[in-house]
């Protein structure tokens, strides 16, 4: 069923997360309606609009340090290409950032 795509350890796990995050969202928003603020985004947010931002943030991350891995191997002097966990904890840290902050 899944065999079109490459379900590694790290792909799973940020797949596994955006699903938690759409559960404790949902509760959170059952428990404690939210209400439009202002952060240093430029323009009012919900929650949700904050999430959706957070989490397009989190995968053009990942996009772009997948696109530039092979590339940062090379101007490094790797020997393997850098870990995708490398990717994931920054655009997790982007997240919560934009969550908290935005």
């Amino acid at each position: 069923m899944f065999e079109w795509m490459a379900w590694t350890p790290p792909v799973a796990i940020f797949f596994t997360s955006i699903v938690l995050m759409l559960i404790g969202m949902t509760v959170w928003e059952l428990k404690s309606p939210t209400t439009m603020r202002k952060g240093w985004l430029p323009m009012e947010t919900t929650r949700g609009d904050r999430l959706f931002i957070g989490l397009l943030s989190a995968a053009y991350v990942n996009l772009a340090f997948v696109a530039v891995s092979e590339k940062l191997m090379t101007w490094l002097s790797l020997e393997n290409e850098p870990s995708i966990w490398i990717s994931f904890i920054v655009s997790m840290a982007l997240l919560a950032l934009i969550m908290r902050k935005g």
